[in-house]
């Protein structure tokens, strides 16, 4: 079989997607640099001296009513949480809710990165109690319209309420001011009518929303004014003592620049809120202004952040020790499956704090102290030095999220380099802090990093690139906003002076952008890996060794020749797989190793994106699903798989007095059994082919594919066959899946001539599993059951309700009720298989993708 590349048409689209995915990444870095330039001129005026004298000169009365306001929002918050889980009703303890709930607000709010969202922690932490990924889903979207509505209650009460001083602070008509207001509050006003008296389900795209009722619906309406309110008055007692704003209208302009940071995209809004808020409050200092804005950021977010921080090193510390107490096994259930995003949150911001620092001048006093001990020469190495870790820290964080061995014990060593350059560089104790604390966190988590993936080997996506050319961007931005009044020179690149802090920054600034430029270069310019193909004869032969060590059954469908083969760097590992429109579809679970199953999984997804196509597991079972949540992927349930635990099986008993009566009634038939070896089989194909065609006939259908075999007889020459015959001659045949551990047995073709005798596949059936007894096979796979189990929950995507009705009362369209009852009277286990995707308003287009891959239809995807 030869290798055949990718259709022009196709590698062409794939082109198109790819590059798609650049838009929003690049979008979100011009409105970053548009909002720089903004800022640029808005604070090239500024003395920095008043701005942190104001911000030293902030009352300390008040900086503590700030972080108590900052301590009570973060309570308030988990109540978005706990008023979801009961409009699902599910019941959490409420100390996992309050943690769960913590660590995602504070990393979510001041990260902003989609990688480290508040709705990615929940659902690691969350799925661990047994919530499904559709509720976290919902969760997450019940916490976004709780902060919508409190913004648009805060800004429509502020239009509405004080429409002649809003309109002075937003440079807006009154009348234009004062009917926005009313709209906002309509809006909200629709919101809280529709939530406490509909009693109906509202569609959309795909997703059932059932109202919520008084008792969910007028709370989560009072918690999100609660909640933005508490926000908002943290700024407002950090303001100036002489700013005579009222709170109502102040609170209009915060919830106007926290929309207009959510809409840039910008990560944690960082700058443009600042922006926002420059430009509104023109009554303000802006230098005193700022200060408040810095010390709003700083008590608002990196407080949070650095308490979220210690908390979660305080879990993970105490899973170390889990075997003391059983206290212990609940602390690293909590935090596990964190552990990656946490780490590489934070060394994310452990790289920009070091490229920021690198960029600002240092204390005079300590550079003074500092020089007595060392020369001028470590001073000026450390300071350069501290910039290139920063940089490095920036690129690993991404494989530290992906869980990369080698960029946790590389992250580990740059983090202690950092704290000594650091200290070197002009006593900065603050940043050797945070470094410290980031490197701890990291030494906790370590068990959590085991993939012996190559750091070169991760690609960057538009939107980690974007990321990490934003914080470069913003970090010489600030150098030279930092050193504007030097006047500029060529001797300022060759001047070494205790004080040259300016020179300093520039020989910094650009050994950062020629190693970023030459890594992402080197990047690019790589050699990317050969794109799989249909397997050739050699991939199927490497596929058939894996095999023979599997325990799944289902691990035989590759030798169908008509899917593409993804081998692991060892060759002792391999994801089957084919393309269908936009959707990536592996089948199954990887076959071979686990630490090879958990490297493909990880390479199939970033084979797909850097398609732009959606990642599939279609078929996978229940042990293997968090490999897939780690990949940010959703479980669905699609149906259930029997299997008949063969030690266990006889025809005596009443539970299966019905298949004792029908095999007894085909022997008197003159039914006879018998397996034919895979070495044999050529000489029966031309009686199996007479007997497929009819069947087909017979059934008015065609072949299934991708799933499921085919007649062909180079496919069967792979397996052995059962045959029944009748009076010598093959009336029906199937051929076998096995394994070479003898742990599952399974038929794959199951074909029989239209004239063989009524229950002619339960006598199949029972001397199959009679034969794989004896023989020593654990287990007889039956197949799924579709649609079989499905979540019957009313916030259900409208794919579960449809299924489930399909079940039910679908016997037009196909037995799926019948189906399960034939199996059902073999007495199987019933074990849940699911479909692996992103959900949301691409599950049905996935659904027909992999409809098309199979047979082209919907009714063929669960006739497979």
């Amino acid at each position: 079989m030869k290798r055949h590349s990718p259709a022009p048409a196709e590698s062409h689209e794939s082109d198109s997607r790819g590059l798609l995915r650049w838009i929003g990444p690049l979008a979100a870095l011009l409105v970053f640099g548009a909002v720089g330039y903004i800022l640029h001129g808005e604070i090239a005026r500024l003395h920095f001296d008043r701005v942190f004298a104001h911000l030293q000169s902030i009352p300390r009365k008040h900086v503590l009513a700030a972080l108590g306001l900052t301590a009570t929002s973060y309570w308030v918050l988990s109540g978005y949480d706990v008023l979801a889980l009961r409009y699902l009703r599910k019941r959490l303890a409420y100390g996992r809710i309050l943690f769960t709930c913590f660590i995602a607000s504070a990393f979510g709010h001041t990260l902003g990165f989609s990688a480290f969202t508040g709705g990615a922690i929940r659902f690691r932490l969350y799925a661990s109690a047994g919530v499904t990924a559709v509720e976290v889903a919902a969760i997450a979207a019940f916490v976004s319209l709780g902060i919508a509505i409190g913004l648009a209650t805060l800004a429509g009460i502020s239009l509405f309420l004080s429409p002649g001083q809003s309109a002075t602070i937003l440079h807006l008509g009154h009348d234009l001011t004062f009917l926005a207001g009313a709209l906002l509050l309509c809006a909200v006003l629709a919101y809280a009518l529709w939530s406490a008296l509909s009693r109906g389900v509202l569609e959309i795209r795909g997703w059932a929303l059932r109202a919520p009722g008084p008792t969910i619906g007028l709370p989560h309406v009072a918690l999100g004014v609660l909640d933005m309110s508490l926000a908002a008055s943290v700024l407002w007692w950090l303001l100036p003592s002489g700013s005579h704003i009222a709170f109502v209208p102040f609170s209009g302009a915060y919830a106007i620049a926290i929309i207009a940071g959510i809409l840039s995209h910008v990560p944690g809004g960082i700058g443009v809120f600042e922006t926002v808020m420059l430009l509104i409050l023109r009554g303000i200092a802006p230098e005193a202004l700022l200060g408040s804005l810095l010390a709003y950021r700083a008590i608002y977010y990196f407080v949070p952040l650095f308490f979220g921080a210690l908390l979660f090193g305080y879990k993970e510390l105490s899973a170390t020790r889990a075997h003391l107490a059983r206290a212990r096994e609940r602390a690293a259930m909590y935090v596990a499956p964190v552990a990656p995003q946490i780490a590489g949150a934070l060394t994310f911001l452990a790289g920009t704090v070091l490229l920021v620092s690198g960029a600002t001048p240092g204390i005079n006093s300590r550079l003074a102290l500092l020089h007595r001990f060392i020369p001028l020469s470590v001073l000026e190495v450390s300071n350069l030095m501290a910039s290139v870790i920063g940089l490095g820290l920036l690129v690993l964080a991404r494989a530290l999220f992906r869980r990369v061995k080698a960029a946790y014990s590389i992250s580990f060593a740059l983090l202690v380099c950092g704290v000594i350059a650091s200290l070197l560089k002009g006593l900065r104790y603050e940043e050797a802090s945070v470094l410290t604390l980031v490197l701890a966190v990291l030494a906790l988590g370590r068990r959590a990093f085991y993939r012996p993936t190559a750091i070169l080997d991760e690609r960057f996506t538009p939107a980690w690139v974007a990321s990490i050319a934003g914080v470069i961007i913003l970090s010489i931005w600030i150098g030279f906003l930092a050193y504007r009044r030097v006047p500029y020179s060529d001797q300022l690149w060759w001047t070494f002076a205790l004080h040259a802090n300016a020179p300093r920054m520039l020989r910094t600034s650009l050994a950062v952008i020629v190693l970023a430029t030459a890594y992402f270069m080197l990047s690019l310019l790589r050699p990317a890996r050969p794109e799989p193909a249909v397997a050739s004869t050699e991939d199927l032969s490497r596929a058939r060794a894996i095999i023979s060590r599997s325990d799944n059954s289902l691990a035989n469908a590759a030798l169908t020749g008509d899917k593409r083969l993804l081998f692991n760097d060892s060759a002792d590992t391999f994801l089957m797989y084919q393309v269908a429109g936009h959707s990536w579809v592996a089948l199954g679970d990887p076959v071979g190793s686990r630490p090879g199953a958990e490297e493909l999984v990880w390479r199939f997804r970033e084979l797909s994106d850097r398609h732009g196509g959606q990642t599939v597991f279609y078929q996978t079972s229940a042990e293997r699903l968090s490999l897939y949540v780690d990949l940010g992927l959703a479980p669905l349930k699609v149906g259930e798989e029997a299997r008949v635990r063969l030690a266990d099986f006889s025809l005596e008993g009443a539970d299966r007095a019905g298949l004792r009566h029908a095999h007894r009634h085909a022997q008197r038939d003159g039914l006879t059994f018998d397996i034919q070896p895979a070495a044999t089989a050529e000489e029966l194909m031309p009686d199996l082919k007479r007997i497929s065609d009819a069947w087909l006939t017979s059934k008015a259908t065609g072949e299934k594919r991708f799933s499921v075999g085919y007649f062909s007889p180079q496919y069967l020459r792979n397996f052995p066959l059962a045959v029944v015959r009748q009076g010598g001659a093959a009336v029906a045949f199937a051929n076998l899946w096995t394994t070479g551990t003898r742990a599952e047995l399974a038929v794959d073709l199951m074909r029989f001539d239209p004239g063989a005798p009524a229950g002619t596949m339960d006598f199949l059936f029972a001397e199959l599993m009679s034969w794989g007894r004896d023989h020593g096979y654990l287990w007889f796979n039956l197949g799924m059951a579709p649609l079989s189990g499905l979540d019957r929950h009313p916030l259900a995507p409208a794919w579960h309700r449809v299924g489930n009705f399909v079940f039910r009362h679908g016997e037009h369209f196909y037995n799926f009720e019948g189906l399960r009852r034939y199996k059902a009277k073999f007495i199987p286990h019933w074990e849940p298989k699911y479909l692996i995707a992103r959900g949301g308003i691409a599950l049905p287009r996935v659904l027909m993708d992999i409809s098309v891959l199979i047979a082209g239809g919907v009714k063929e995807l669960f006739a497979a």
